[in-house]
């Protein structure tokens, strides 16, 4: 199959406690030999309305040239409203977005589900939630589909709906051929172990087994380790590669075994204190992997 193309995102820099501006950042990627940046929508990075002109985006596209970096995925910032109780201004929010990415020449977009709140709101069921999630995403999948795009659902604990068993529910109700699931090895794990499930549904496989469950239906990959415990925002401690529990010469394979053909493979340091310290050293780890599975023959 080949190696892959290898990204980090943007917005482990942009959420530290001193922001990584994007143009320190791009040059210290391109120091150590990225092929891309996954892009935070962010501020201070890549937020729609810092780059509101013609002349802006283009000195953005220039800054990521210079630097030879592709851009691998964008992470739209809609997390200023609540996709359940305010639906109509998460989708305008997403709809800005996509127009800009279009604009960008991006074409691969994340999203999650747009409920930090992990419980059913009153009035509703968790069935009824779960339903609105569908619809969400129908709309905003083809709202970019008009774009060109692809749109790439990363569940997690910290969102609504982390089940495996519905997210593989709601990813085959939600039906829409630029629509596909974002698998974060951390977060992968921490689902499969029943990390702040509304209905418990833990993984007698573990993580192993949730790839298989999603076989043909992941689209891109974000990879990193997990040590097992949330953070203090709730969702899951992402920890630089060797300092967590997964071990990668078994994911690698299952995510091609699982139909994996993405070109990239996307770092996720997200909310890592070390993140900018961190970031050669899981450059090395994923260059090992990469290099180790780059013949691999997924088994049907």
């Amino acid at each position: 199959m080949g190696k892959k193309k290898v990204s980090i995102g943007s917005w482990a820099y942009a959420f530290l406690a001193t922001p990584i501006l994007l143009p320190e950042a791009a040059a210290k990627l391109a120091e150590l030999k990225f092929d891309g940046i996954s892009m935070g929508g962010f501020v201070p990075h890549a937020a729609p309305k810092d780059f509101d002109t013609d002349e802006k985006r283009a000195e953005l596209a220039k800054l990521l040239a210079d630097n030879a970096l592709e851009v691998a995925d964008y992470a739209v910032d809609l997390w200023s409203v609540d996709a359940i109780e305010q639906t109509e201004e998460w989708i305008a929010l997403f709809e800005e977005s996509s127009d800009f990415a279009k604009k960008m020449g991006w074409d691969t977009i994340r999203v999650d589900t747009g409920r930090k709140k992990v419980y059913v709101p009153e009035g509703m069921t968790y069935a009824e939630l779960r339903a609105k999630v569908v619809d969400n995403f129908k709309r905003i999948s083809k709202y970019a589909a008009k774009n060109g795009q692809q749109v790439v659902w990363e569940f997690e604990p910290g969102f609504v709906v982390n089940e495996p068993k519905y997210i593989l529910e709601v990813f085959e109700r939600v039906n829409e051929p630029n629509f596909s699931i974002l698998f974060d090895t951390c977060h992968g794990h921490m689902a499969s172990i029943g990390a702040n499930h509304i209905e418990p549904a833990p993984l007698e496989g573990g993580v192993l087994e949730f790839i298989r469950l999603l076989k043909g239906k992941i689209g891109f990959v974000h990879v990193i380790d997990s040590d097992g415990t949330l953070n203090g925002d709730n969702t899951s401690t992402h920890s630089p590669f060797g300092q967590g529990v997964l071990n990668f010469d078994e994911l690698i394979p299952a995510l091609l075994d699982a139909g994996y053909t993405g070109d990239w493979w996307a770092i996720d340091l997200c909310e890592c204190p070390d993140a900018w310290e961190s970031t050669a050293d899981c450059k090395k780890f994923v260059d090992g992997f990469n290099e180790k599975f780059a013949d691999y023959v997924p088994k049907a």
